[in-house]
């Protein structure tokens, strides 16, 4: 007997948990290198990462779709976006801003709504059945994406269409401040 039957949980609930798990620390690890190196490089990568996480989370959640749309949209759209947007701008990057009282003082003050939106996500997703119930299959043909993304997921196609707008303005200005400073 293998020592997962003896702590009564067998193997193929073990590997899923354990696949689980992983996503979670890839979204974690990658938003932590997103959001702590001084590198926009090395966001760009870290939010390709965490992107990476999200999408095997979706996939985890029976969502295979949205698995998808988030490589295809956030790594391939966005992500080489910004990176194009970096080739475009001039080597140099100016030195860092020095770390003052006011800039801590206001990193604690947003880790407050964070902690809370943190807690109000880890309840919900306690709360819920881990995984996902798998959603009966319909028509999986192609119409009937469309029909779907137009009429059920309406909402959440137009907010991809802005984020992709802020994206291709943000690497537009990005790109044009490279060009403009002077030397």
């Amino acid at each position: 007997m293998t020592m997962l039957g003896i702590l009564g949980v067998d193997a193929a609930g073990a590997s899923i948990t354990a696949l689980f798990w992983f996503f979670v620390a890839l979204t974690a690890g990658g938003a932590l290198i997103a959001v702590l190196t001084t590198r926009v490089i090395r966001s760009v990568c870290g939010l390709a990462i965490c992107c990476l996480g999200l999408a095997g989370m979706y996939y985890y959640l029976h969502s295979p779709f949205l698995a998808l749309m988030e490589v295809l949209i956030y790594i391939g759209a966005v992500c080489v976006t910004i990176v194009f947007a970096i080739m475009l701008a001039e080597p140099d990057e100016p030195p860092p801003a020095p770390r003052t009282r006011a800039t801590w003082a206001w990193a604690i003050i947003m880790l407050v709504p964070a902690f809370g939106i943190f807690l109000l996500l880890s309840h919900l997703s306690l709360a819920g059945p881990w995984p996902a119930e798998p959603v009966m299959r319909g028509d999986d043909s192609l119409k009937a994406v469309g029909i779907s993304l137009l009429t059920t997921y309406c909402l959440a196609f137009e907010l991809i269409s802005l984020v992709l707008l802020a994206a291709i303005l943000g690497a537009l200005v990005v790109a044009r401040e490279g060009r403009t400073r002077e030397h």
